[in-house]
Order: C-alpha cells, then sequence, then structure tokens
C-alpha cells in the first residue's frame, strides 16, 4: 500500500525554518514514509490513536496516519526540545 505524504500549514512554514541542511534531511526520511509509514524506530504517541513520531537527528516529525483514504498527515515538525510542548 502507497500512501500520501501531506503537510499541515504550521508543519511546512515550521519545515521551512530549519536549516537547509537539515530540512534536506527531514525531506528525505518524510519521503520514504510513502512507502513505509513504520520506519525502524517510529513511536506511537501514547493516548493517540493513529498519531506517531520519527526522530532525525535532534527533531521530531509528528504525523498521523489515515488508513481509510491511505494518506500520511505531518502536523509537527520542531526540535525535540520543543516538539511536545
Amino acid at each position: 500500500m502507497r500512501f500520501i505524504v501531506i503537510f499541515k500549514p504550521t508543519a511546512s512554514k515550521e519545515l521551512q525554518q530549519l536549516p537547509k541542511k537539515d530540512s534536506d534531511k527531514i525531506l528525505e526520511e518524510i519521503t520514504l514514509l510513502e512507502s513505509n509509514p513504520f520506519p525502524v524506530g517510529c513511536k506511537k504517541l501514547s493516548g493517540e490513536e493513529n498519531k506517531w513520531r520519527i526522530r532525525i537527528g535532534d527533531y521530531r516529525v509528528l504525523y498521523e496516519i489515515n488508513f481509510e483514504q491511505t494518506f500520511i498527515r505531518i502536523y509537527r515538525i520542531k526540535h525535540r526540545k520543543d516538539v511536545y510542548r
């Protein structure tokens, strides 16, 4: 099953504000979610039904998986010290 990755506008803005080197690496990892929404090291967020996070260096990407419509919505990209606030 192949997923379509969409960005929430706030996540897109957060990605644009990151240094180019970091944003390139994060985009690379996000692209891999299309074929595998559960990469090695992903963790389910506690208390949430279909929300997960992946770690990319010092950054965290929070995303939600919709299995019925086969899309992944990226809703947060932040440094690890700020992501859960």
